[in-house]
């Protein structure tokens, strides 16, 4: 039923949030379980995808996914997380029309959508952490959150991450998985 599908959205978004406070606590901690080895890109994005096709199906929201063919040195889990996150916010801020997941050239992931996207003064500091902007202001379940966790994440993972929008129009956001030496 309808109701039912509602409660499974509903809860499958409560456990991502227990899952961002999980993350947050532990991105400090002296402990954090990076297992860095060579993975299939594809793999991580088909088991990130999976988590939402419930809501790309309900809310008629198409998926574009390229296959990638890259092979990238990473934590599966963590960059597992980082995907996610940037779907569920594609998700989140895009009404109608499709996300796109492809590959560009350099071995960068890009994950962009046709939502309401981001104004120009807010983009400059959307990875600050609790930083919401216009559009988080007018969506109350936006914590701020979300993309400080991303941008931390890949800098321990040694990937860039980048954004790019322009307000009405959609917003893409890069993740170079080259781990770079100079991302410190």
């Amino acid at each position: 039923s309808a109701e039912a599908r509602s409660l499974l959205r509903e809860l499958s978004r409560i456990e991502r949030y227990v899952e961002m406070v999980l993350c947050y606590l532990r991105l400090d901690s002296d402990t954090t379980d990076y297992v860095f080895r060579e993975y299939e890109l594809d793999t991580i994005i088909r088991e990130s995808v999976k988590k939402f096709s419930g809501e790309f199906i309900s809310r008629g929201i198409a998926l574009d996914l390229k296959p990638t063919g890259i092979k990238v040195v990473t934590d599966e889990k963590w960059l597992g997380f980082v995907i996610e996150q940037l779907i569920s916010n594609a998700l989140k801020y895009t009404n109608e029309g499709s996300i796109t997941i492809e590959a560009l050239p350099g071995d960068r992931l890009c994950i962009k959508d046709t939502g309401i996207g981001i104004s120009e003064e807010d983009l400059p500091r959307i990875f600050e952490k609790g930083y919401t902007g216009l559009n988080g202001r007018t969506d109350k379940r936006a914590s701020g959150i979300g993309l400080y966790l991303c941008r931390r994440i890949c800098k321990n993972l040694k990937h860039s991450i980048t954004a790019y929008s322009k307000l009405g129009e959609g917003t893409a956001v890069i993740i170079g998985l080259y781990r770079d030496k100079t991302v410190m």
